[in-house]
């Protein structure tokens, strides 16, 4: 039997980490892998959050609103958190989510990775940053700092923009 490897999958929610959990647990992930799945929520529901925050006005929000935005927010997140391990459920393949609050998600996640130790680190690449820098680049700002920085193997999943127009839900 081969001995269980620790890989960490780092997800933003959105479809691209979908399908990079997806492609781990066919192509990467062996039935005694022990997995981490990775989110760094941004601290604050007002700032950098793009796949579900809360409406927000003008005006600052008073203390109590603004706590009622980020529990909504941390509720939000686990749920879909649960909704991205279900192919490791369905696979049988042990896991656990870790969720951390951070400003900057790229260096939190080579943080994370290294103080779990896990032998690599999967994530998917949304197509933005530096391919907009440049029509030769083909990695996002965070998926290409993680495989400068990581301390671990950095294995970035590309979505095709096919798979990505069958996986959109329809309008």
């Amino acid at each position: 039997m081969e001995p269980a490897r620790k890989i960490a999958i780092a997800v933003d929610l959105s479809d691209e980490s979908a399908h990079a959990v997806k492609w781990a647990v066919k192509n990467y992930l062996r039935p005694s892998d022990h997995v981490v799945l990775l989110h760094v929520r941004p601290t604050s529901v007002l700032y950098g959050a793009d796949w579900g925050a809360s409406e927000t006005t003008e005006e600052a929000p008073d203390k109590e609103t603004k706590q009622k935005m980020e529990d909504d927010f941390d509720a939000l997140t686990v749920a879909k958190a649960k909704d991205l391990a279900a192919p490791l459920e369905e696979a049988g393949i042990h896991y656990k989510t870790h969720i951390v609050k951070d400003h900057d998600m790229k260096e939190r996640i080579c943080l994370e990775v290294e103080r779990a130790g896990v032998n690599a680190c999967i994530m998917g690449s949304r197509g933005f940053g530096a391919e907009k820098r440049s029509r030769k680049a083909r990695l996002g700002s965070v998926s290409d700092y993680c495989v400068h920085h990581c301390d671990c193997p950095v294995v970035v999943v590309r979505m095709h923009d096919d798979k990505k127009e069958a996986e959109a839900p329809a309008a």
